[in-house]
């Protein structure tokens, strides 16, 4: 008895088009492997959805939340709705199946959403340090210096910046410059791959992320020692009830930072190591950092909602509303 090669390998491997000769194998996963990816990504993109919703309604339907620093806040809620909507349901099939089956096209417009609203999540974050930096280090000039014009000029570049950042870098295909032998080596039908070159692989994270990175660390630092020096005068002068409000801002400002740093840090020093050690790491791996990426925008609105009481009214006014009919909000009050 004879046994064709090509029927061992149908055997063995799943193709994303198993018409297709050049098609990439899918990831040989055991189904319950499956199941509960699926089932933790969709929970994760779910939250991610109506988590930054409940910011968004929160700010426009309460005037006591509409400030500079809430219009950054809103816009951040935005760019991670968006990722969670637009990028990362598909972002979901292709890590669990191991095959991208839109074509090249809506690939490349998938990887530029990806970067758009990554980026422009970092750099949300980074004005918010800076916006919290004036607020609390400098706070007499603070309202003459940000407003919602001002904010509203920052927002529009940081998107504008972001669009034309993304798109430009995986449309012209700058990021590939050097690479077009080994992604006709490995190319088959069903991939969705954002590969950088050396140059754009160190670019790339330090524009978007070290540089960004580096400016909310140095802020969120001075912040965090004068608001515990704040907090030891207030201690003094008015007593504890303060001095904790003063104490749990810093210890709040510590964990966003922390929270952003262990998000993202990985994703970033993995696409360093790959650019210039030839992508060493491994493909499931690379696919997880990147949604340890995308947690960092599930968790924005959590942390938000559990450490900022003012939030934590909004929530509870608009729940109450939604499900029980109740409607306070034009009496509320947010200290």
């Amino acid at each position: 008895m004879t046994v064709n090669a090509s029927e061992i390998y149908t055997e063995n491997f799943l193709l994303c088009y198993p018409l297709q000769p050049d098609s990439c194998p899918r990831a040989h996963r055991l189904t319950v492997v499956k199941v509960a990816m699926y089932a933790f990504m969709s929970l994760m993109i779910l939250t991610t959805i109506f988590g930054n919703l409940l910011i968004i309604i929160s700010i426009s339907h309460f005037k006591q939340l509409q400030s500079p620093t809430h219009l950054i806040v809103s816009s951040l809620s935005a760019s991670d709705c968006l990722l969670g909507a637009l990028v990362m349901p598909y972002s979901m099939v292709r890590s669990v199946e191991g095959c991208w089956f839109l074509g090249d096209f809506v690939c490349k417009v998938h990887s530029s959403l990806d970067m758009t609203f990554c980026i422009s999540s970092i750099l949300h974050l980074s004005l918010i340090s800076i916006d919290r930096y004036w607020a609390i280090c400098d706070p007499l000039r603070y309202k003459m210096r940000i407003t919602n014009n001002t904010v509203t000029v920052f927002i529009t570049f940081t998107w504008i910046f972001s669009f034309m950042y993304s798109f430009s870098i995986v449309f012209l295909g700058v990021n590939n410059i050097g690479l077009e032998t080994l992604i006709m080596h490995f190319y088959c039908v069903g991939s969705c791959v954002l590969l950088f070159n050396k140059q754009w692989g160190i670019i790339c994270p330090i524009l978007t992320f070290f540089l960004p990175g580096t400016i909310m660390s140095s802020l969120y630092m001075r912040i965090f020692y004068v608001a515990k020096k704040h907090a030891r005068v207030i201690a003094n002068q008015k007593g504890q009830i303060s001095a904790q409000r003063e104490r749990k801002a810093a210890k709040t400002l510590a964990i966003v930072m922390g929270v952003f740093l262990l998000c993202w840090l990985p994703i970033f020093m993995a696409t360093v190591v790959d650019s210039v050690l030839n992508f060493v790491t491994p493909a499931d791996v690379f696919e997880a950092l990147i949604w340890f990426g995308y947690l960092n925008s599930t968790c924005n609105p959590m942390i938000y909602g559990y450490f900022y009481s003012r939030f934590q009214k909004a929530f509870k006014i608009l729940v109450f509303s939604y499900t029980c009919g109740i409607s306070d909000s034009n009496t509320a009050t947010f200290e």
